[in-house]
């Protein structure tokens, strides 16, 4: 695979190493004089292609795991803390505050996406922006929650006063191929609704945490927000093994998840609140439109190099278009342009693990081992920190591409008779977070629909799978997710509902209407926040 280096544009280059030189433990940015972890991204500042040294991280171990948790637990202080007790309008301004230092780190933030990930430039942005819009959406939402609790309730004869109360202390893990939008997306509902958070950032995508370290000092109080750097297992590990973690958010693998679960003693006290893998399906029927499908599946299937949890993994098409879609489909992939993220109008960007192009051709060639081959005519070149997307067909059950989540550039390709045989390969499937369909007849999409909405958790109809807007609900079933993450959803999964209950009687009545007045409750309170 041919790559011709450009020169890097003034405003990209990495003109400055980033030193992580500290790590947030009890409102205090804490010296590091212990060993530090190399960052490097697969793009190449010269010619001759190597690595690019973006910068230094801490390797923080298991002491300064336990002091973080040791510093959550006494900011949360079993639910007497300044935080959990708080006033709802005096968080939601703390959080106001902080993303508007948040927005004056935009270009640094996005500059580190592309370096660190290979997100091209306009994705970078849009993931800025989108974070963003994000956290004025969940600000907006929790106000609506708090609206619809500012009053009392009778029933039988009881007075209740029913809010929305922070479950305790969060160990929050991100992903790597948003190591904003995602990890924020469980970060800010479960802060804004009075827990106390250990975070560690995605191995990928862990400097652009720097530009945010004062922020985060700056604007919740000690101990609330605790921000390590380092291994996942070496500081994850004796976080949950002491037991003292009341929530798991993650987003990741599922074998992540249940060894991190395994090792908390006490299952029955840890709520789970994780995003995993899927193998989203795209079913092509006969009746599709196939200029609008293969613009839907190319970008479904290969957006951000398909390294993303809602890409299209397996694409099933009907015989009867089966040559027709796999020659159109195959030559415009051939057109998607490879280039660094700062390029104009790049399709596809360097990998950002290392070892992600030994993986995609060990797909690729254990598939064409076993009876498939490769459809277009650039598929599978390789270059130091890229393969060129390969289509697959036909693709069976035997392969590795069929059974792995891929999360690459590889798009498998099935072709079917009987709608029964993709329906049921979805049912057998470890996987259940979304599919698409394409066709236009409605006496056969009607059943259809009736039938995957109970194996997936959403149902793109002639379009491809995504996650957006962030106001609809996002998950999945079997091993894709667990818990709901959405602006609306995910204050709900971080929250638990807690009441205030009195008999009905005068001298009760007296008691609260007292409380009311004196405002010297925080709880107790029927302030309507506009």
């Amino acid at each position: 695979m041919e790559f011709k280096f450009k020169p890097i544009p003034a405003s990209f280059k990495i003109d400055q190493k980033i030193k992580q030189s500290n790590y947030l433990i009890n409102g205090n940015l804490v010296p590091w004089t212990g060993e530090f972890s190399s960052v490097y991204s697969t793009i190449s500042s010269k010619e001759n292609y190597e690595p690019t040294l973006l910068g230094h991280i801490p390797s923080l171990g298991k002491d300064q795991a336990i002091e973080a948790l040791d510093s959550a637990c006494k900011a949360f202080d079993k639910g007497k803390g300044i935080w959990p007790t708080m006033k709802v309008i005096d968080r939601i301004k703390a959080m106001e505050n902080f993303v508007e230092d948040m927005k004056g780190k935009r270009d640094e933030i996005v500059k580190l996406l592309m370096w660190e990930i290979g997100k091209n430039h306009n994705d970078s942005k849009k993931e800025f922006d989108r974070t963003v819009d994000y956290i004025y959406d969940t600000i907006e939402a929790y106000k609506q929650i708090d609206r619809g609790s500012a009053n009392f309730q009778k029933n039988s004869g009881i007075n209740a006063h029913i809010r929305r109360g922070p479950l305790g202390v969060v160990l929050c893990l991100g992903p790597y191929n948003y190591p904003l939008n995602e990890t924020f997306c469980l970060l800010i509902p479960a802060l804004i609704m009075g827990n106390t958070v250990i975070f560690k950032p995605a191995k990928h995508g862990v400097l652009l945490i720097s530009p945010l370290m004062e922020a985060f000092q700056k604007h919740f109080p000690p101990g609330v927000v605790n921000i390590l750097f380092g291994r996942g297992r070496t500081l994850a590990t004796p976080i949950m093994e002491s037991g003292k973690i009341n929530v798991l958010a993650l987003i990741g693998h599922s074998s992540s998840a249940n060894a991190l679960q395994e090792s908390h003693p006490k299952k029955n006290r840890l709520r789970l609140v994780l995003g995993l893998e899927a193998k989203n399906p795209a079913i092509i029927l006969p009746d599709a439109d196939l200029d609008l499908t293969i613009k839907e599946c190319l970008n479904g299937a290969l957006s951000f190099n398909g390294q993303r949890c809602t890409a299209l993994k397996i694409i099933y098409v009907h015989e009867d278009i089966k040559n027709d879609f796999l020659s159109r489909f195959s030559d415009q992939v051939d057109k998607l342009k490879f280039g660094n993220p700062w390029e104009s109008d790049v399709n596809l960007t360097p990998l950002p693990e290392p070892n992600k192009p030994n993986y995609i051709n060990e797909l690729i060639n254990d598939a064409k081992s076993k009876g498939a081959k490769i459809m277009n005519q650039k598929g599978g070149e390789t270059s130091e920190n890229y393969v060129y997307p390969a289509v697959l067909y036909p693709v069976s059950k035997e392969m590795n591409v069929y059974k792995d989540e891929q999360f690459g550039p590889v798009v498998p390709i099935i072709s079917f008779n009987d709608i029964n045989e993709p329906l049921d390969d979805m049912a057998e499937s470890n996987y259940g977070q979304q599919v698409s369909i394409f066709g236009k007849n409605t006496s056969t999409l009607a059943p259809l629909i009736d039938t995957l909405v109970n194996l997936v958790c959403r149902v793109n109809i002639n379009s491809s799978c995504q996650r957006g807007p962030d106001i609809y609900p996002f998950t999945g079933r079997k091993d894709s997710a667990f818990s709901t993450l959405s602006v609306h959803d995910a204050l709900r999964s971080f929250s638990i509902r807690t009441f205030v209950a009195s008999k009905d009687n005068d001298e009760n009545n007296k008691i609260i209407k007292n409380l009311l007045g004196s405002e010297d409750s925080n709880f107790i309170s029927t302030d309507y926040i506009l």
